[in-house]
């Protein structure tokens, strides 16, 4: 059986920082609360979801191909600055070869890097930054559930 991913369309509520064109559409949940984050945080002035299209040769069959980014955000830095980012989410298993497991991963892995570099061009020639964000970065800021352990011995009433 297929896995299922986790999609939908985002209700966006404070429109005025959606630039973007239509409702933005989430592919995983990982998407999807990085669009929370865009939305709602204060700093980030301006998003979209995939805002572009960029050309890229695939490197296993090296054919010209279009990749669509994720995201592109504009926010004010912590000195006040203002920045403007493309933004990929991945699985560190497509993000990072030291994790990919396989031939398809590591093939995926290579793709993505193909892609990433076209990005990183797209980017730099509009004085932006291109980053690619996993799940590890996405909840680095949130604690993850304390596993409640059992006692050896039952517990006597006192």
């Amino acid at each position: 059986m297929p896995p299922t991913f986790h999609k939908g369309y985002y209700t966006v509520i404070n429109e005025e920082k959606y630039s973007g064109k239509g409702t933005p559409v989430f592919r995983s949940s990982w998407e999807q609360t990085f669009m929370q984050f865009c939305d709602n945080n204060p700093n980030v002035m301006a998003w979209a979801s995939e805002p572009v299209r960029i050309s890229y040769k695939n490197p296993l069959t090296g054919k010209i191909t279009t990749y669509v980014p994720d995201f592109i955000i504009v926010y004010r830095d912590s000195k006040g600055n203002k920045n403007a980012e493309l933004i990929e989410i991945k699985p560190a298993n497509q993000s990072n070869p030291k994790f990919a497991r396989g031939r398809a991963q590591q093939a995926q892995v290579a793709v993505n890097y193909a892609k990433w570099e076209a990005a990183t061009q797209w980017a730099r020639k509009r004085g932006m930054k291109f980053r690619v964000l996993n799940e590890n970065d996405i909840y680095a800021n949130t604690k993850k559930p304390k596993a409640v352990k059992k006692p050896k011995k039952p517990i006597k009433p006192r």
